[in-house]
């Protein structure tokens, strides 16, 4: 992906709230952050808001995840048999097209690119160490190109590879590393308080919350930025929140990208995770200790080691265009002015695939991710469909592709959007559904980050439950899913997910069954409906998100950014721009 690098990111927000400083609102767009009058009186009350169908949201999920769907992958058989299903239930539900040209189709240009297995050589002198391909080592290449290589490229140790001028950290300390290998860590530096040992400082890096700077997509843009001729990024199950058979069936096989002037090149030619016991073999091998060097690279002071050895690997590839499809529909809203602005409603409907290679089971059904979100987006969509009177303003249901293979999809609506970000309140996403049982809380990723979780907060309290922030903020599920790129270009998102306090079970149980999950059937085949799903919390979840979405249609304050964050002054700019470009 070619997402912004947040220590630029941060500097650019700067400048635009002091450019906006003197911009008027556009005309009938409120200010993101101000009240402009009391609410509209409600058309139903909520409590008498039509009903999700969670034998609906089932029904769904079985059909796109049964094996005639071969995993959804896009560009596949799997991809037309999906986006004709949507459709089909788009124009049931009573949605219009949601593209502007007439039909229910965005085109997303995609780029496939596939590799053949290769092995990844490291050299100290005479002695030697292969990387096996899949087993220790998974690489790519963004780059449009049959073939790239990397021959005899020095290999450095960067720390956690971040450079963050709002943190005052640095990890290259000045080093040039162009066409080098550099060799880092996942996730943010577990930075230690000094005031309280033993604890994480609250103000670095969001303490225990991953920052972007800790997702793996951001190590391989700051290795390009820096010039490597590769990356190489060290797996650990509890930092990345995936074991790494998750890596090992995820990023081989074709991998896809938006269709991009340039090809991709200025994007390092090879990119690629290893296991964290190559990563244990290969500092050995330059005489490093990994703990060590991990212990240092959690400080400041941290400067790139240079590890002696030398990396080389030739990739050859097979390349082929594709388009591949957004699926949109609309309720279009019912008060003349108001219908030309839109709360979104999205769920990527891709998944794996399946892997002729594989003994047994080859199909990576996606039931739970995410079959069952495009469902309840699907019932959510019948819902609104059922109100005796429209909201007043639109609502488009965005079924995106290619979000496991890095939020392609949507990150191509937010960039080329049919209707203008400028008249966009919300995004509301549904990755995933809850399948064991009631609960007391809802779970926010993000919470606190906009007034979308002031709504939810009402919402959940016609159901006796309250927020929670995500219990696993370390693993960075607020950069792992769709709801981010619309976050990116400034549309407050929202984005709830499994919550942990069931009713009727043990202290604990929300988090076992989540991790049970995590290690036995994200991203595998196994990821299927299974006999003992209880989705009486679904249906809840479900109907909190239509609250949600309905409130906001008709509700007077538009959703907005909480004071610090990131999104806030792009926002602003936004809403400004549109005035002064008038």
């Amino acid at each position: 992906m070619t997402q912004q690098l947040p220590g630029l990111w941060f500097g650019a927000v700067l400048a635009l709230v002091i450019a906006c400083a003197g911009c008027s609102n556009p005309e009938g767009q409120p200010p993101a952050s101000e009240n402009t009058s009391a609410a509209a009186p409600e058309r139903v009350p909520l409590g008498q808001l039509p009903d999700v169908d969670i034998a609906g949201v089932l029904a769904h999920t079985r059909v796109l995840s049964s094996d005639e769907f071969e995993g959804r992958a896009p560009a596949s058989k799997g991809e037309e048999r999906t986006v004709a299903y949507l459709i089909d239930q788009f124009k049931k539900a009573g949605l219009k097209p949601g593209n502007t040209d007439g039909t229910y189709i965005q085109k997303v240009p995609l780029v496939g690119i596939t590799v053949n297995p290769a092995p990844l050589i490291v050299r100290r002198g005479a002695r030697q160490e292969t990387l096996k391909w899949r087993d220790d080592v998974v690489a790519w290449t963004k780059h449009v190109e049959p073939r790239v290589a990397i021959k005899d490229s020095e290999l450095v140790f960067v720390g956690y590879g971040v450079v963050a001028p709002e943190f005052e950290w640095d990890d290259y300390k000045g080093m040039d590393v162009k066409g080098k290998t550099l060799v880092m860590l996942v996730n943010d530096p577990p930075v230690a308080d000094a005031a309280n040992p033993g604890q994480l400082d609250p103000k670095a890096f969001g303490g225990r919350a991953m920052t972007y700077y800790g997702r793996w997509t951001y190590k391989f843009e700051i290795g390009a930025q820096k010039g490597a001729a590769a990356v190489l990024v060290v797996h650990e199950t509890g930092p990345a929140g995936y074991p790494f058979q998750v890596v090992q069936d995820g990023f081989t096989g074709e991998r896809f990208d938006l269709v991009t002037p340039g090809k991709n090149l200025g994007r390092s030619p090879i990119e690629a995770w290893i296991s964290l016991d190559q990563a244990r073999k290969l500092l050995q091998m330059a005489g490093q200790d990994f703990d060590t060097l991990k212990q240092q690279a959690a400080t400041r002071d941290f400067t790139p080691v240079p590890l002696g050895t030398t990396a080389s690997m030739t990739l050859d590839s097979k390349l082929r265009t594709v388009d591949s499809q957004n699926v949109l529909g609309t309720l279009e809203g019912s008060d003349p002015v108001r219908k030309d602005e839109y709360i979104v409603y999205s769920a990527h409907w891709d998944h794996l695939g399946k892997d002729p290679s594989m003994q047994g089971d080859q199909i990576f059904n996606g039931a739970l991710d995410n079959a069952s979100g495009v469902a309840t987006m699907l019932e959510v969509a019948e819902a609104f469909a059922k109100l005796p009177e429209k909201p007043e303003r639109s609502i488009l249901f965005l079924a995106v592709t290619a979000e496991e293979k890095g939020l392609l999809g949507a990150k191509y609506y937010a960039e080329n959007p049919l209707y203008p970000l400028g008249k966009t309140l919300a995004n509301i996403n549904m990755d995933g559904i809850n399948q064991w049982g009631r609960t007391s809380d809802v779970v926010v990723v993000g919470l606190g980050n906009s007034t979308l979780d002031d709504v939810l907060a009402e919402a959940a309290s016609t159901q006796s439950r309250t927020l929670e922030p995500d219990a696993e903020p370390e693993k960075g599920f607020y950069y792992r899913s769709d709801h981010f790129e619309f976050a990116k270009q400034g549309v407050p998102a929202l984005y709830t997910h499994a919550a942990t306090d069931y009713i009727g079970k043990p202290e604990g149980y929300g988090q076992q069954k989540r991790d049970d999950f995590t290690a036995n059937h994200y991203h595998k085949v196994s990821d299927e409906v299974r006999p003992d799903w209880d989705l009486t919390g679904a249906v809840e979840d479900a109907q909190l998100m239509f609250q949600v979405g309905y409130r906001v249609s008709r509700q007077a304050e538009w959703p907005a950014w909480k004071p610090g964050v990131e999104f806030k002054a792009r926002r602003e700019q936004m809403l400004g721009t549109a005035e002064t470009s008038k």
